[in-house]
């Protein structure tokens, strides 16, 4: 809650029954939204994307080549299986060795084939991690000679899909979760509500944080193995996989955050320990110092371990980017963290001070202001562009978190105006806190008002009330009747009613029963005077609601964190078009024919291709026909057409001129768009013999 100033007077804890009825429909709410952006992302983004491949995709090379090369966005991590390259049958037709980074920073690979390859049309499958820490998995296929069919198989299960991939965006959530509350919920007792340290409904949010934490963290580590690799559940617990897993950056970091907290453990049991107990104002200020100063190392350290692995970690001004999303972190779980222990403060703690609410607003506000400014340095980076913000899926996500966001401090507007609202109580020192260390000890009364359940709705507790104070004026006036039967020791009766009350004093079930009694008198009328003090209510709803909607923020941050940033996005898409296909230069096409001549023999031959530059624009076609000897063949007519199918264009007719004995050429060629282009070549070498023959080749 921003800028939230409100002072609580005592107004006891909420009947946990009643309040779990209340919460249990928002926070089913909240949390399936939460789920739902979670499977609106898939599986996870690949943030380092192909840029480029020789051979190219799609192209008819007239030999084998001796490599196949890949080339990325970014710097990627490889395996011995990260490339394979498979011939027409399926079969492996390169080395199968590792393969080799030929630099451009770790972003192009190589892969030796073998020797004697045939004709046909080749597989190229590939599987790397990028430098941000998410799988990347592709194939494409080049041709030897001429297309052929391949039976060549490519896995069905994408790297990092899947259940296993399911899995790992719900541990990487959580983990993200546990973060945030484990923070903010020990920064809130420690800076703003100390006298928090010895509430248990706060001992019991920040230890389950740290437990869902740690759950999760090693939940990712051993399923990282397959997350990257291998797609298959069964492959969690090979020991093998989780070596490998440990010699990667993504390993190491998951490992670091491990050891970290079992750092944050020691300070979560101080916190709710040695320093809970003090009492000694000179120890409690020396101690708090010290938590500070190790907490703050401790949650820094945590939060480092996402930014060396992930989206900071790589691309522009990766130096700067890092400390960023240190701070980024961190004050997402002052805020949020801190927001989520109010809450618990509210509905299931004992009354929060006006110093501690006042606390925790200065707090929040310079929260909000940290988030924006890093949010606006990290924007920048990831996206770059306006049309990267509205034309990729990283910066329509980015557009629903700062709408969300923006909402949230809206909600927070409103939590203030119910502060506002609030006065002050007679005689309110606003320093009252949790039995046994405020200011003053609560009566009996009082002290059953913090601890009782609820006693259910109004008529019934107006029931319950009187009973109670029945059995209380009952058990008073006993011991004068008892005095009495004493000093009327032969009156009749006497003996009767002394039997009968010795029991009714000494019977532990009978004196259980009226202090329940009397709890439950209280609660009603804590109840009463709780639920006759609109503004509070207010609050509390106000409060419930900013958290509902930081569920949902966390679920789409978690989900930026797998989509590829915008910038590197764009980048890949211009890396794929023109400026890749201008620097492998012109596209050559070798065209098989059989016209089915006399004999079988002058209809034999080969079409040569050229197309320069081979991009969008204007193009020079060249046209080379040869017989099997690869002399020039002279023929009657060749045509050629070129059909883009994705797009619905074409054939696009090209005016060929015979130059010379088996040479045909045409200039000015319009080819309006880049893509994948079907080139038809129609060689008529009688009156009546001819054959039309098609190849796919990539264009631009």
């Amino acid at each position: 809650m921003t800028c939230t100033e409100t002072g609580l007077r005592r107004g006891g804890t909420a009947p946990r029954s009643a309040v779990a009825a209340r919460l249990l429909p928002v926070l089913l709410a909240v949390l399936l939204a939460g789920l739902a952006v979670l499977a609106g992302a898939g599986s996870a983004g690949a943030h380092a994307a192909l840029t480029g491949s020789d051979p190219q995709q799609d192209s008819v090379v007239e030999q084998a080549p001796k490599e196949v090369s890949l080339t990325f966005s970014e710097q990627i991590a490889v395996d011995e299986d990260a490339i394979r390259v498979l011939d027409p049958a399926g079969n492996r037709a390169d080395t199968e060795e590792t393969p080799r980074s030929l630099g451009s920073g770790g972003a192009q690979y190589a892969v030796k084939l073998r020797a004697g390859l045939p004709d046909g049309t080749f597989t190229v499958a590939y599987q790397v991690v990028s430098a941000d820490s998410h799988p990347v998995a592709g194939a494409f296929t080049f041709s030897i000679g001429a297309p052929s069919e391949t039976s060549a198989a490519v896995p069905d299960q994408a790297s990092g899909g899947g259940a296993v991939g399911a899995l790992y965006g719900i541990a990487r959530y959580l983990s993200y979760a546990g973060f945030t509350l484990l923070v903010g919920g020990a920064a809130f007792v420690l800076a703003c509500w100390p006298r928090g340290a010895g509430v248990r409904p706060m001992q019991r949010l920040v230890a389950f944080s740290w437990v869902g934490l740690t759950a999760a963290t090693l939940a990712m580590l051993l399923l990282r193995g397959p997350y990257a690799g291998s797609g298959r559940l069964g492959d969690v617990f090979d020991l093998e996989v989780l070596g490998g897993v440990l010699e990667t950056k993504t390993g190491a970091a998951l490992v670091s955050r491990l050891l970290l907290l079992a750092a944050a453990a020691l300070f979560v049991a101080v916190l709710f320990g040695a320093y809970a107990r003090r009492e000694d104002p000179k120890e409690r200020r020396d101690l708090t110092f010290g938590l500070a100063i190790g907490g703050t190392v401790v949650a820094a350290g945590l939060a480092a371990t996402w930014a060396m692995s992930e989206h900071a970690s790589t691309g522009l001004q990766a130096g700067i980017a890092m400390p960023v999303d240190v701070l980024h972190l961190l004050a997402v779980a002052a805020w949020l963290g801190g927001l989520t222990a109010l809450l618990v403060a509210l509905y299931r703690g004992p009354a929060v001070e006006r110093a501690a609410v006042r606390r925790f607003s200065r707090v929040a506000f310079g929260s909000v202001v940290v988030l924006a400014l890093t949010g606006l340095y990290q924007s920048w980076r990831q996206v770059g562009s306006w049309s990267a913000l509205t034309g990729t899926s990283y910066g329509q996500l980015l557009l629903v978190k700062i709408g969300l966001v923006a909402l949230l401090v809206a909600v927070a507007g409103l939590s203030r105006r119910w502060t506002g609202r609030l006065g002050e109580a007679p005689g309110d020192t606003g320093a009252l806190g949790p039995e046994g260390e405020g200011a003053s000890a609560p009566n009996s009364t009082e002290a059953a008002t913090d601890s009782a359940p609820d006693s259910g709705d109004g008529e019934r507790s107006e029931v319950v009330v009187a009973t109670a104070e029945a059995s209380e004026r009952a058990e008073a006036e006993r011991p004068a009747a008892g005095q009495g039967a004493e000093a009327e020791a032969g009156a009749p009766g006497a003996e009767s009613a002394a039997t009968a009350r010795v029991p009714v004093q000494a019977d532990p079930a009978r004196e259980a029963q009226l202090r329940r009694q009397r709890e439950a008198a209280s609660a009603a009328t804590r109840k009463k005077r709780r639920d006759g003090d609109p503004e509070r209510s207010g609050l509390r709803r106000s409060v419930l609601l900013e958290a509902g909607i930081a569920v949902v923020v966390l679920a789409v941050t978690t989900v930026l964190t797998t989509t590829e940033p915008g910038r590197t996005e764009e980048e890949a898409a211009a890396g794929t078009s023109a400026p890749a296909a201008q620097q492998q230069g012109p596209v050559s096409l070798t065209v098989p024919f059989d016209t089915g001549g006399k004999d079988g023999k002058d209809g034999k031959g080969t079409v040569l291709l050229d197309v320069d530059p081979g991009r969008s624009g204007d193009n020079a076609l060249h046209v080379y026909v040869q017989d099997p000897g690869k002399e020039p063949l002279d023929v009657p007519e060749v045509k050629v057409a070129l059909t883009l199918k994705a797009q619905e264009l074409g054939p696009l007719a090209a005016p060929l001129e015979r130059i010379s004995e088996g040479h045909w050429s045409a200039t000015g060629v319009q080819i309006p768009l880049a893509g994948s282009w079907t080139v038809a070549v129609t060689v008529r070498t009688s009156d009546i013999d001819q054959v039309t023959v098609s190849k796919n080749v990539r264009i631009g």
